[in-house]
């Protein structure tokens, strides 16, 4: 139980290192009003989508629950980190501050991360149909 009040006490803490650090900033408005919207993205779409397909994996029978969850755990999570790019292309005064094709990266990521979630669920579904036949 100690622990559990530790950690209560440490994550306390930080945020309120989190938030001194925000206040200094020269328009901590701006990055309050990011967070709210990573909140209000993820509330609104990364949630409700992560439990739709998990309803809909549990209708269909499938075994394979947690791929597709944690694809979209995934993906959401690297969606959030492209996002400030992704939203704000274009040249700046200086053009190696952003050099590379954030657009590009980011489908090709996101194409990775669902050919890893087949490649895995075919490769279990493939073996556990081997036991089955043997």
């Amino acid at each position: 139980m100690a622990y559990r009040y530790a950690v209560v006490g440490l994550g306390l803490a930080l945020m309120g290192f989190g938030g001194a650090l925000l206040v200094q900033q020269p328009s901590p408005w701006r990055i309050a009003l990011w967070l709210a919207g990573a909140v209000a993205v993820h509330d609104g779409l990364v949630a409700p989508l992560v439990i739709a397909v998990a309803a809909l994996t549990g209708a269909l029978g499938l075994r394979l629950r947690g791929v597709p969850r944690a694809a979209l755990i995934v993906a959401g999570s690297l969606t959030a980190i492209a996002l400030p790019p992704l939203l704000r292309p274009g040249g700046t005064a200086n053009p190696t501050v952003v050099p590379l094709d954030y657009l590009r990266n980011w489908l090709l990521t996101m194409a990775a991360v669902a050919l890893a979630a087949g490649l895995y669920a075919g490769t279990r579904a493939a073996l556990r149909g081997a036991r089955r036949r043997t």
